[in-house]
């Protein structure tokens, strides 16, 4: 079959690999569709990052680069090894793409995504979604039901968003800021605003601008080089602050915006992936006693996710920027969002 492999940074390769066999306690899935992450862009860029550089396999896949790409994907079940249960054949799923221990704290504890040995399908092995099939624990599949095998792919990084509204603890008439409306921004705003919270996004570029608006996940939008971020939102809550923010971007000016924007003893989640170390001015934490959490991934966050789909709280088809074929990778795909980010949200590669 086919398959997008990382060999090594800027060398991503489509090739003929042998199809993945079924194991014990396994499912194989026929992806239908797989989404471009911003951690793609990074491997590809500046890797090997989250993928095991050659000589150094990862613990729990034991692979090492070269390995199949692709963690955002849905597709359907094509077989089912002897013995598990509550799955079956032609069945509409997407994959919750961990490698974990089981034997950690953390994963004793239930909070598998903070495991010490984590890895992810489709950066750590294991196959991947930019490939015709993959094989994975029974564990981590889930049935999406109708929901078109299209938007199914933006289910992994809506998870990505439920989770850090989760470590967020905001509720219904709460007001939020989302430091850049990248997919993940958009995401986090679209979960927000599916619960009930006024959600105000920030962001430079029209394109993205517009892609807040027209989806319908902000109630407001900011651009912070025509307009005082801060000022603006104090405005708009009546002089009180955010109740929390969220750093989309991975940009210290975003982080230091989001730190002045919130209210005293507010909090502010990390959710983006820094290729470099950021500055915080921990004076603005200390005198507002502001709570800056992290987020990683997500924990049992799918079936929430799927719900908010199926009930229609969040519509995932605004984000769809692009559909491509495999073979269009690197020129459609990794090129338009490396080099022309503004003008594409979400681009899915079929298989």
């Amino acid at each position: 079959m086919k398959a997008a492999r990382f060999h090594a940074q800027k060398d991503l390769r489509i090739e003929d690999i042998p199809e993945p066999e079924l194991r014990p306690g396994t499912v194989k899935v026929a992806i239908a569709w797989c989404g471009i992450c911003g951690t793609d862009l990074h491997e590809f860029l500046e890797g090997p990052i989250f993928t095991p550089a050659p000589g150094h396999p990862h613990p729990l896949s034991t692979e090492e680069a070269p390995v199949t790409m692709g963690h955002e994907f849905s597709g359907t079940i094509e077989e089912i090894a002897e013995g598990v249960e509550g799955l079956r054949v032609g069945e509409s799923v997407v994959v919750e793409p961990y490698f974990v221990c089981n034997e950690c704290p953390p994963c004793l504890a239930g909070n598998y995504n903070l495991c010490t040995k984590m890895g992810f399908i489709g950066l750590a092995g294991g196959g991947g979604g930019l490939s015709e099939k993959v094989v994975v624990e029974a564990r981590w599949v889930h049935p999406v039901g109708s929901i078109p095998l299209d938007e199914a792919a933006l289910i992994e990084p809506l998870a990505v968003a439920h989770h850090a509204v989760v470590r967020g603890g905001l509720v219904a008439g709460n007001f939020a800021v989302v430091g850049g409306a990248g997919p993940i921004g958009l995401l986090t705003a679209a979960v927000l605003k599916g619960m009930g919270v006024t959600t105000i996004v920030t962001e430079l570029s029209q394109a993205r601008k517009d892609k807040a608006i027209s989806s319908g996940v902000a109630d407001y939008v900011l651009d912070p080089s025509h307009e005082d971020v801060t000022a603006r939102v104090l405005e708009l809550t009546n002089g009180v602050g955010a109740d929390g923010a969220f750093e989309c971007a991975g940009v210290n000016a975003v982080l230091d915006s989001m730190l002045d924007v919130v209210k005293p003893a507010g909090v502010v989640v990390n959710v983006s992936i820094w290729g470099r170390p950021a500055t915080v001015d921990m004076q603005k934490i200390v005198l507002k006693e502001i709570d800056l959490r992290g987020t990683i991934a997500y924990v049992r966050d799918h079936p929430a996710v799927i719900k908010l789909v199926q009930d229609g709280k969040i519509d995932l088809k605004p984000f769809i920027t692009g559909r491509i074929a495999l073979d269009e990778l690197i020129d459609k795909g990794f090129d338009t969002l490396i080099n022309h980010n503004d003008t594409a949200v979400k681009i899915l590669v079929h298989p």
